[in-house]
């Protein structure tokens, strides 16, 4: 399994990076990215840490650990700058906090950064067949979500999705030591959202394919 937007006590998250990791290696996982959540008052900060921690985790088990972020409640006109100024200071992986319904994310935050260096559109709630197009051009990856309220808005994002040949991943944004996924759960998250067997098997290629991209 693969998990690719997690939380540390970097940001909201309870866990230091190394007991979350340790945790990801336990449950199975290949390959896990550290994803804190970011805006223009500690993204610097937050990156340098993610890359550092992030290095010596790799080096030392036998999981793949990538460093990201995810940019969350920044404005939509200054998405664009900190996702590239994110990317300069190391990150491999930039997640941008989508439009979910539980919380009041500002209206444009999809489009905007559906336009710039982008890899995750984490939980874009009620997202529209023009964002889903922009995200099918341009190889963003829309995410299916574990996390509870988030979660609500899987399947039509899985449905728009599927139907315009955007890409899908599907994650935990995990905060805690119980969020993580068991095998079974994983599926039936997958498969909860309207999911083909085939399409479940796609999901799955696509997490392996970002890891390719952020590793290599």
């Amino acid at each position: 399994m693969i998990d690719l937007h997690t939380h540390t006590f970097h940001s909201d998250g309870r866990l230091i990076p190394s007991e979350l990791v340790r945790r990801a290696e336990e449950a199975g996982y290949t390959a896990v990215a550290i994803t804190d959540h970011v805006d223009v008052s500690n993204a610097r900060d937050v990156v340098f840490k993610t890359v550092e921690v992030c290095e010596a985790l790799s080096d030392s088990g036998g999981i793949k650990v990538i460093a990201g972020a995810e940019i969350t409640h920044v404005p939509p006109p200054q998405i664009a700058q900190l996702a590239d100024r994110i990317r300069e200071w190391g990150a491999k992986l930039v997640v941008l906090h989508g439009e979910t319904v539980i919380e009041p994310v500002a209206k444009g935050t999809n489009l905007s950064g559906l336009k710039c260096r982008i890899d995750i559109l984490a939980h874009p709630g009620l997202i529209s067949e023009e964002e889903v197009d922009i995200a099918a051009e341009r190889g963003i990856f829309l995410e299916l979500t574990r996390r509870n309220g988030h979660s609500i808005t899987n399947g039509h994002v899985a449905r728009l999705a599927t139907r315009r040949g955007a890409p899908l991943v599907l994650n935990t944004d995990t905060h805690g030591p119980s969020d993580f996924f068991s095998r079974e759960s994983w599926l039936h998250v997958a498969r909860g959202a309207g999911l083909t067997e085939q399409e479940v098997e796609t999901l799955r290629r696509n997490a392996e394919e970002i890891v390719r991209r952020t590793t290599s």
